[in-house]
């Protein structure tokens, strides 16, 4: 009894769980920013040095690229602080599914990973494949921290969304990663390489860009379709609709600014905001097909 109630006190509520993958996701999230920022100032190679920034000072000197790439370095602890300490605490939720606590391990895993290959990265000189790569780890991690966040509210393993919706939803998933990977290769072959310096490039931006529409016409299309099922289905699972819909409205922001980007002859800025709706709409739409495979509880109550 005195040890039950001793493994007890080190256990995490399913809330509690849910609060601290909320938090890093958010941190996340907002580390994917700070990189855009830094590629997008051309600070990425304004530090001589890792994990300090000058070879003979930790802090960089008065130095916009370095402050920037620097308050990068400084706010990632953040997120890693946080996927570590989600990773650990999987172990301690009572219920939690075992899938869950190997999300969460990957999660903690492939945000540490973040700081070697961001080291690689520099020492590469930033090589396209390699900044793209550092973008996509981001990406994954983030995925899996929002998965993790809607975890506890799933509950047990209740009847999911009737086929085909959940099927649809994994397909919508593959074109949204297609889609925030052909908008990297955009990047990487468009004005903002990361440096002053000259960085190699991947293509040209007018291929670059015609991939990407296509991607996106597909994308429209799947996320189209997914809409009109969960549309037809949202007396009995309200929480899925309104979670496609936000993802619409996610999407319809993003379309908007990346034509206004294209006409502005991509503009820094614009192409920040850009890549932070990219985000959102990537991990709304992870948020969106965990839901069609595992509704909320109270969706499936509705349902009874």
């Amino acid at each position: 009894m005195e040890r039950l109630r001793r493994t007890r006190r080190f256990e995490l509520s399913p809330a509690g769980f849910r609060r601290l993958a909320i938090a890093a996701a958010l941190a996340l999230y907002g580390v994917i920013i700070t990189g855009a920022l830094v590629r997008l100032t051309a600070s990425g190679l304004g530090c001589e040095s890792w994990p300090g920034c000058e070879r003979r000072n930790f802090f960089p000197e008065e130095n916009f690229h370095g402050a920037v790439e620097f308050g990068n370095r400084v706010f990632s602890v953040i997120p890693v602080a946080l996927a570590v300490a989600t990773g650990l605490a999987a172990r301690r939720v009572r219920g939690l599914p075992g899938w869950a606590t190997g999300v969460a391990a990957g999660v903690a895993i492939g945000t540490v990973g973040q700081a070697p290959l961001g080291l690689l990265t520099i020492r590469s000189g930033l090589h396209p494949l390699l900044v793209m790569s550092h973008f996509l780890l981001a990406l994954i991690v983030l995925a899996g921290a929002v998965v993790l966040a809607l975890a506890p509210w799933r509950g047990d393993r209740g009847a999911a969304v009737p086929a085909p919706l959940p099927h649809i939803g994994l397909a919508l998933a593959g074109v949204t990663l297609a889609l925030v990977v052909s908008g990297a290769f955009a990047t990487a072959a468009g004005p903002h390489p990361g440096d002053s310096a000259e960085i190699r490039r991947i293509g040209t931006l007018d291929e670059a860009v015609a991939l990407h529409v296509r991607v996106t016409a597909a994308f429209g299309l799947t996320l189209a379709f997914a809409l009109v099922y969960a549309a037809r289905m949202r007396s009995r699972y309200p929480h899925v609709f309104r979670a496609g819909v936000a993802l619409l409205a996610v999407v319809v922001a993003q379309m908007s600014v990346g034509e206004l980007q294209y006409r502005l002859e991509l503009p820094w800025g614009l192409v920040l905001v850009h890549v932070a709706l990219a985000a959102a709409v990537w991990a709304t739409t992870v948020a969106f097909v965990t839901l069609l495979w595992r509704p909320p509880p109270s969706a499936r109550i509705h349902a009874a």
